[in-house]
C-alpha cells in the first residue's frame, strides 16, 4: 500500500549507492538519494530528496538526450557545474537542464556543509545520457541504465 504523505527525511535511501559501473560508481562516495516519487508509485517522472556530504558530487558531468532534469536547493551552497562553467547555488534557488542541449551538468559540495537538495527528472523511454569528460554512455533500455564505453563496448 502506497503512502499518502511521509516526511520526506524519513524516507528510506536508496539500496544502491550508484548505478554507475566502476570505477565511476566508488566518485559517488557521500551522495545519499532518497527516492521519493518511487514511494507513491510515480512512473511519468522522478523525483529525489539527494543529500551531499562535504567533497561529494551528485553525479558524473552529463546530459540527456530526451530527459529534462531540475533541481532545487533546500540546504548548503553547492556548485553547478556546466559547459559555461561554475555557479554557486543558494539555499530557494534552482536549476533546470533541457534535454538534447547536450550540455552536461552536476553539482559539487565544495563546501564543508551538507548539501539537500530535490531533484525532479522525467522517465522518457529511449534515453541516453552523454558524459563530456567521461569514457562513459548511459542507455535506458526497458526501464534499466545500461552503460557503455563511448566506443559502445560494455562495462
Amino acid at each position: 500500500m502506497l503512502p499518502k504523505a511521509l516526511l520526506a527525511s524519513n524516507a528510506p535511501k536508496r539500496v544502491k549507492p550508484s548505478n554507475y559501473p566502476q570505477p565511476f560508481a566508488s566518485q559517488m562516495e557521500g551522495r545519499k538519494k532518497r527516492p521519493l516519487g518511487d514511494l507513491f508509485g510515480l512512473t511519468n517522472f522522478g523525483v529525489n530528496l539527494t543529500q551531499l556530504a562535504p567533497c561529494a558530487v551528485s553525479s558524473l558531468r552529463h546530459a540527456h538526450t530526451t530527459q529534462d532534469e531540475f533541481v532545487y536547493v533546500l540546504q548548503g551552497h553547492p556548485t553547478l557545474h556546466t559547459d559555461e562553467g561554475r555557479t554557486r547555488l543558494s539555499p530557494g534557488m534552482c536549476a533546470g537542464f533541457k534535454a538534447g542541449t547536450g550540455n552536461g551538468h552536476r553539482l559539487v559540495n565544495e563546501t564543508s556543509e551538507t548539501v539537500v537538495y530535490l531533484e525532479v527528472g522525467d522517465r522518457s523511454p529511449g534515453d541516453e545520457g552523454i558524459y563530456p569528460d567521461d569514457d562513459l554512455k548511459a542507455v535506458l533500455l526497458d526501464g534499466q541504465w545500461t552503460f557503455q564505453h563511448k566506443d559502445g563496448t560494455p562495462y
